[in-house]
Order: C-alpha cells, then structure tokens, then sequence
C-alpha cells in the first residue's frame, strides 16, 4: 500500500518538512498501515455538515512545504476536482492535525492542502461508485500526485485499503444543502482515464516543442491536446493513458528527472 506522506503546519512544520524530504525531491511513498488489530469501521457514519468558524490553525494565507509554496483558498464553495487519493493510518494515530485536533483514523477525517479548513467534501470513487461524507481537518497529501488524504475509516468505506489510493472525485458540501440525486440507472459509465500532463501553455509552438523533447528522451504515448478556454485556447501536453496508478507515478517520477517539476496526473 502507499499512502501519501504527511505533513502538519505551522506549529509541527520542521516534522512536514522531514517527511517530504530536504533535498527538494518529491517523496513517492511512506510506510503506514491499518490497525495493528482488526476493528470494525463498516458502520462509521459519515460526516455531517455543518457551519463551522476557520480554525485559528492551519489556514495561513500560504505555506510552503518541500520547496513548494500552498495557497489556502478563501473558500470552499464551488470545488470539484478528480484525481488520486490516498489514506493515512496508525502511524499518525493521535498526532495533532494541522488544525489543532488529534487525528483519529476511526474516525470520518481527511487531510487537503489548499481547502480551508475544516471544510466538508463527498468523495466518490470513480471505479466502484462508493461514496462517503468527510470533514477535512488537515493537511496533506504531500505525495505530487494525490489529492486527498483520507482517514482509514473512510478508505474502508470506500473500498481502497488494499490498493492503497483510487481514483476519486471530491465535491465541497455546503452545510444544509441536499445530497446529489442518484442517476437512473443505464449504461454502465466508463471507466475513468489516468494521464500525467506534462504542461499547459497558450502557444502551441511551446506544447509542440515540449511533446517533441519528451519524445526524444524516449517517452510514448505523447499528446498534445487543445483545450478551448473562455479567455483563450490552451495546448496541454499529456501523457497516456495509463493502466494503473503505479505507472503513472513512474512516469511523474521520470518527468521529474527531465526538470518538468509540475508534472501531475489528470483524471477524465
């Protein structure tokens, strides 16, 4: 299994900052673990939303954690992503959370890092189409290609402790608002897609220029894709897809190696 590795802020900085690493280099992989003895968490209820104040820690304007800077953003309404996430286990059992509180991994929690927090959010996994509520009270993954980390209650609840990650979308909840209304049943929707994106430029020379550097370093599966904006049209340079998580992180990894440093997976 590889859940992302972790980092606290302000007050626990120094021990973020051993963990992603002090040479600049992105960590792909931290051991961590279940319980040392089975416990039943099928049953953990969700999260329920509710209006909550900022935490007076954790949401600094910004912050950096392994040479890289973190925006917190104002606020959580109107967020949807999709990508990769992980969970953290008993190796982190009742340490202090970015927001101040012990992370208990019995327990609905995650860990984001840029949504206020707290913040609630659905997360689906896109492969088996589970679903659970979760109160974001932390922050992480560090991992550059996950983004969320889950409690380990709530990766039980959504099939992904073996795997160790799954392909999720998040969606902010908004206290008092309904759930989503499930779709009737039909065709079987497709199964979600994983590409690393190398880079996005408003040139297309520049996308062509990186498609064919990339070509030559001996990389396959290289697109250049043009995506129109509102404003005006992008050219992103993709790779893939790929068949598993595994793989797309060992290409992030080569990416990395080339000096392409905000390489990262997309999710369709």
């Amino acid at each position: 299994m590889r859940p992302a590795e972790r980092g606290l802020l302000p007050a626990v900085l120094c021990a973020a900052l051993a963990l992603a690493g002090c040479a600049g280099a992105p960590v792909w992989e931290e051991r961590d673990g279940p319980p040392a003895r089975p416990v039943d968490v099928s049953r953990v209820p969700d999260a329920v939303p509710r209006h909550e104040p900022r935490s007076r820690y954790g949401n600094p304007d910004s912050y950096v954690v392994n040479g890289r800077r973190y925006r917190v953003l104002p606020t959580a309404r109107g967020y949807v992503a999709r990508g990769i996430a992980s969970w953290y286990g008993r190796k982190f059992h009742g340490r202090r959370t970015a927001s101040g509180e012990p992370y208990d991994m019995y327990r609905m929690t995650a860990a984001h890092r840029t949504l206020p927090l707290p913040t609630y959010v659905r997360v689906t996994n896109l492969e088996n189409g589970r679903s659970v509520v979760v109160r974001v009270n932390d922050r992480g993954p560090f991992h550059p290609n996950r983004i969320i980390d889950l409690s380990y209650a709530a990766a039980v609840r959504l099939g992904m402790v073996e795997r160790g990650t799954a392909l999720v979308e998040v969606r902010a909840v908004t206290p008092g608002e309904r759930a989503p209304a499930r779709a009737a049943r039909g065709a079987a929707p497709e199964p979600p897609r994983i590409y690393v994106q190398a880079g996005a430029f408003a040139d297309r020379r520049n996308a062509e220029r990186l498609r064919l550097r990339l070509l030559r370093a001996g990389l396959r599966t290289v697109a250049l894709q043009r995506h129109d904006h509102p404003e005006l049209p992008l050219y992103r340079v993709r790779l893939g897809p790929f068949a598993s998580v595994d793989a797309a992180d060992r290409v992030s990894v080569r990416l990395w190696r080339l000096g392409i440093a905000d390489a990262h997976v997309v999710v369709d």
